[in-house]
């Protein structure tokens, strides 16, 4: 029944896909017009199905995240400056596949500066764009962290890269690189790189050693 609903449906999001980008062709100029149009291919309904089915069909890469599924203790180091004085705390992290085993939410409890900390992610692979997808909230702000990465067969690792928003320059996002490792199955890493505040140069920020919890 689902498998028939997707296929049913699939149509619709084609058509309205369409109709988006027909929207915003028709409230740009015409120089933009003319360009969007040059680069437009068509693509007939059989292709388009065909891609859509691929596009929602969970492969290898999310087999790869459903393994992390689990309850994991984090033991986190963080650096509020490049060379200051390393922060040590203790996390606990719940991840569970969501949707059919198309996406991952994890969501992680500890401290924070003596504070309680609670953040959220949603992990996934995109098939169409061939990278790893990534969002990230938490109750230490008020923004969401976009991150999209690649894997890396050689280091067992996706590299991701984004943008997130930066409190001490209102309105401004700055950038940043987060490594997670898959080392073996009970044992991952994630390093969190940023800009140091007072020269703009990329230090690590943070380092967490997920083990999993027996």
């Amino acid at each position: 029944m689902k498998k028939l609903l997707v296929i049913i449906s699939l149509p619709f999001i084609f058509i309205a896909c369409e109709k988006g980008k027909t929207t915003a062709a028709n409230s740009s100029d015409k120089k933009d017009s003319a360009a969007a149009n040059s680069e437009w291919k068509p693509v007939d309904s059989a292709t388009a199905m065909k891609a859509w089915m691929e596009y929602s069909t969970p492969g290898e890469m999310q087999k790869m995240l459903a393994k992390s599924d689990g309850i994991w203790t984090g033991e986190t180091t963080m650096w509020m400056e490049d060379g200051g004085k390393p922060m040590m705390s203790k996390s606990e992290a719940i991840n569970k596949m969501m949707y059919g085993g198309r996406y991952q939410i994890s969501n992680h409890k500890g401290s924070f500066m003596g504070m309680p900390f609670e953040g959220m992610s949603i992990v996934g692979y995109d098939n169409s764009k061939k990278k790893f997808v990534s969002t990230w909230i938490d109750n230490m702000g008020t923004g969401i962290m976009h991150g999209e990465g690649d894997w890396n067969p050689s280091t067992k690792s996706v590299e991701f890269k984004g943008k997130m928003t930066d409190p001490s320059r209102p309105g401004k996002d700055c950038d940043f690189r987060e490594v997670f490792t898959f080392i073996d199955d009970n044992t991952q890493k994630m390093e969190m790189y940023g800009a140091d505040s007072k020269t703009g140069k990329e230090y690590k920020t943070m380092e967490i050693n997920f083990t999993r919890k027996k």
